[in-house]
């Protein structure tokens, strides 16, 4: 459904075009996540859910995938009108 974001969002990350929110990380680190599993997660991933973010009014999306470690994680991140993504939020399920 949203096919072509996604492709944006895996450009993204391949070309390493992608900032992690202060609180992404602080989440990472909670959940014992690396950088590599976030780029895995949207690597392998797919959105399951798009909101309205209330402060900014843009979308956000939610992506669930799977971890290096085989584990699933999900990552909430938006395209900035810079046109890097930005990581929102992280966290395993």
């Amino acid at each position: 459904m949203y096919e072509r974001i996604l492709k944006q969002m895996w450009e993204r990350v391949r070309t390493r075009q992608y900032v992690m929110t202060f609180h992404a990380e602080e989440e990472m680190a909670d959940d014992n996540l690396s950088i590599f599993d976030i780029e895995h997660v949207v690597l392998t991933g797919k959105i399951v859910e798009r909101q309205k973010d209330k402060k900014t009014k843009g979308w956000k999306y939610i992506l669930e995938g799977k971890t290096i470690s085989t584990g699933k994680a999900v990552v909430v991140g938006k395209l900035s009108i810079t046109g890097k993504l930005v990581i929102i939020t992280v966290y395993k399920i």
